[in-house]
């Protein structure tokens, strides 16, 4: 049934990630944010900001300013930190005001985590969560793409995000934990290598891992270079040209021997009748499947093992969002805790 089919209720999805959380709801709204919350560190940023918190871009513009939380690291909030904790719950609320909910709108919110989190932060996310919403669950990121997407048997997700790559197989269910894997080195794992490769090659730059990131989300890819990577970076206050090519074609290489290497094991493990159906349809999202280069890589890699089909998707951005949407709008009562 349509979300507008449903009277008085409106349907929220929202993906948590570690670098952008989106939000996708049955009004139509659609948008994204940096994973940034921040709070005026003083009085006088208090008075120059005029706001009690900031978040996303705006928050990382007045970062000097501001005590500032990503929080979420390697896939879950960052242990032991209550303001890491009430990040969350301040990026939730943000995240619902940017759905355009209304104070008297009854909300059923989908949340979409990296598996993780899942495990780890079910709990606190539920509690973020409920201070907006009567009816929520909480999935997997890997989950509510692949059910937005219609992949719901013997298909495989592997959703490369900046804190996790999770891994989840599709066989007409809800994902158990043995479907499920996750693996640490993601966008954020390429960015340090890249910083790190940069910063031993060219010492008398002066890079910053911001820097560096943005680097990667403009040029990053596998394989074989198309054209040369040319970027700028200050040298004694004084921008200069450095070629980079090789570097950020390590770097983004990193991941993949453990990338590949799950997707093997878990091929593997799956019942032998329904292993080559999988084999043909493995589909790529999050941020990382936008690595140029990357579906053709895979499959190469994985050649010696048995044929394998990957797909990058075409719009990561909204598909983990956009797919907690559709479960928040399916999902029978009956079913809402049991996720």
């Amino acid at each position: 049934m349509s979300p507008s089919k449903k009277d008085n209720m409106l349907y929220v999805g929202i993906d948590l990630g570690t670098s952008r959380s989106v939000v996708s709801a049955s009004n139509g709204s659609r948008k994204w944010v940096e994973s940034y919350v921040g709070w005026p560190k003083d009085f006088v940023a208090r008075k120059m900001l005029g706001k009690r918190v900031l978040f996303g871009a705006e928050a990382l513009e007045h970062r000097l300013s501001l005590d500032l939380s990503r929080p979420l690291q390697n896939g879950v909030i960052k242990e032991g930190t209550e303001r890491d904790e009430a990040a969350v719950h301040e990026l939730i609320g943000h995240l619902i005001e940017m759905a355009g909910a209304q104070p008297e709108d009854d909300m059923c919110v989908a949340v979409g985590v990296p598996a993780e989190a899942l495990k780890v932060n079910n709990i606190a996310i539920r509690n973020a969560v409920s201070e907006h919403a009567r009816k929520l669950m909480v999935v997997s990121e890997p989950f509510s793409v692949a059910y937005g997407l219609g992949a719901l048997d013997n298909a495989m997700i592997i959703d490369i995000g900046a804190g996790t790559v999770d891994f989840c197989i599709m066989h007409g269910t809800v994902p158990l934990d043995e479907d499920q894997r996750s693996l640490l080195v993601a966008g954020d794992y390429i960015d340090e290598q890249l910083y790190k490769l940069l910063s031993e090659k060219h010492p008398e730059a002066d890079f910053s891992l911001n820097m560096v990131r943005r680097f990667k989300e403009k040029h990053a890819f596998v394989g074989e270079p198309k054209r040369r990577i040319k970027i700028e970076a200050p040298v004694d206050g004084k921008f200069t040209q450095f070629d980079v090519t090789e570097e950020m074609r390590k770097a983004c290489e990193s991941p993949m021997p453990a990338i590949v290497e799950t997707v093997i094991d878990l091929i593997a493990g799956f019942d032998p009748e329904f292993q080559e159906q999988v084999r043909k349809n493995i589909i790529v999202a999050g941020g990382g499947s936008q690595i140029s280069g990357l579906d053709d890589y895979l499959a190469a890699a994985t050649k010696e093992f048995e044929p394998c089909n990957f797909t990058c998707i075409n719009d990561p951005l909204y598909a983990g969002a956009d797919g907690a949407l559709q479960l928040a709008t399916d999902m029978p009562e009956e079913f809402l805790e049991k996720l």
